[in-house]
């Protein structure tokens, strides 16, 4: 069984919690874990994270993936401000070589790989195990996320592009980034 680090769950606990108007339609599984504390450091089922992610992007985005873009993009600056040695001014390489060792303690699995690093240029192979359309969701707030990292570390003119997509029949998903170094 996949699992994913309380510091993730609580967000999406977080987001159903403020919309208390909403009929979430989530399984009494997902449901029991709304009226517990959730430990940042503890672990959850990827499973139950799949379903209110799904949730989420259904009733809190409307269905509008440019909006969970959005917030991967604006979540790179909520993790610097969490761990501040994320970043490396001026050094997106290095950048995304710290948070490569951040986010292996954020999955107990290989939601990311970074098979291609240098100066200008990236490519992340993205796989989180999930359905549709939570895979997707998930790869665009990657690629907002990478977006954001790499200006907050100094790069210039960012090119991001999901060159394979599983969703779309793909073996993985393969997201290049480029960036003027």
């Amino acid at each position: 069984m996949r699992q994913v680090r309380g510091i993730l769950f609580l967000d999406y606990v977080r987001m159903i919690k403020a919309h208390k108007s909403v009929d979430w339609g989530l399984p009494p599984e997902d449901v029991a874990y709304l009226g517990q504390r959730i430990d940042k450091d503890g672990w959850y089922p990827m499973a139950s994270f799949e379903r209110m992610g799904n949730v989420i992007l259904k009733h809190v985005a409307g269905g509008q993936l440019q909006a969970v873009h959005d917030w991967g993009r604006l979540s790179a600056a909520q993790l610097h401000a969490e761990h501040p040695r994320l970043l490396q001014k001026g050094d997106p390489v290095e950048t995304i070589n710290r948070f490569r060792v951040l986010r292996a303690t954020y999955f107990d699995f290989e939601a990311l790989t970074i098979p291609m690093l240098h100066d200008g240029e990236a490519q992340i192979v993205i796989h989180y195990y999930m359905g549709m359309p939570a895979e997707e969701a998930a790869s665009l707030q990657t690629q907002g996320f990478f977006e954001g990292l790499l200006e907050l570390a100094g790069a210039k003119n960012v090119r991001t592009s999901l060159r394979e997509k599983s969703w779309e029949g793909s073996s993985r998903t393969l997201l290049d980034l480029r960036w003027d170094p």
